[in-house]
């Protein structure tokens, strides 16, 4: 009897590592998925992959046909690529509160190189000011147009996200603007009849 009772005690000693082991597997497979990001940083996971998109449909357009516009009333390729650039600008005083509306915006470059240029530079410029700056500036509020004529206080997220919104809008135009320019439309968010993935 007392045999039997040392072999059942070390076959429990050499089980122990194993149900271990099975436990710390276990925990493994039922552990928590990780946080969900802060609203800051989701936007500027979204803005980091947003803007190397906008800025390869930019140096898709021809460099030299800064000034094609498709229709009188539509701004020219270069304006387009300028609002993109000076819409940071925006961003960046809401987030320091330092905005005041209506924005004033500098005049826009000579050349469709330096509007790239200007673009590329200021995001560089936003993401710094929006990932240093507190909770406390992203959710403040600051005034902003809501309406035609109309002004109202706005939170400054609304704001970064409604930049970064039209940024795709007016990228959008550009990539129609490339094709009637005799350019090749890269891909966006999927494949193009220029760039197939194919």
């Amino acid at each position: 009897m007392a045999k039997k009772t040392k072999k059942k005690a070390s076959k429990g000693k050499k089980a122990a590592p194993k149900m271990k082991a099975a436990r710390k597997l276990a925990k493994k497979r039922t552990a928590r998925p990780a946080p969900m990001p802060s609203a800051k940083q989701q936007y500027l996971d979204i803005f980091a992959k947003e803007h190397v998109t906008t800025l390869k449909v930019m140096r898709a357009f021809p460099a030299d046909q800064g000034a094609f516009q498709p229709h009188p009333r539509s701004s020219s390729a270069k304006k387009l690529m300028w609002t993109c650039a000076v819409e940071q600008d925006l961003v960046v005083s809401a987030v320091s509160g330092t905005l005041k509306m209506p924005p004033s915006f500098a005049p826009e470059p000579a050349t469709v190189g330096e509007a790239i240029a200007a673009f590329e530079s200021r995001v560089k410029t936003v993401m710094k000011a929006v990932a240093k700056a507190p909770d406390s500036a992203i959710f403040s509020k600051v005034p902003f147009f809501v309406g035609p004529g109309k002004m109202g206080e706005v939170p400054v997220i609304d704001i970064m996200w409604l930049m970064l919104m039209d940024q795709i809008h007016h990228r959008g135009q550009l990539s129609v603007y490339i094709r009637m320019a005799g350019g090749l439309v890269p891909s966006i968010y999927g494949p193009s009849a220029d760039e197939p993935w194919m």
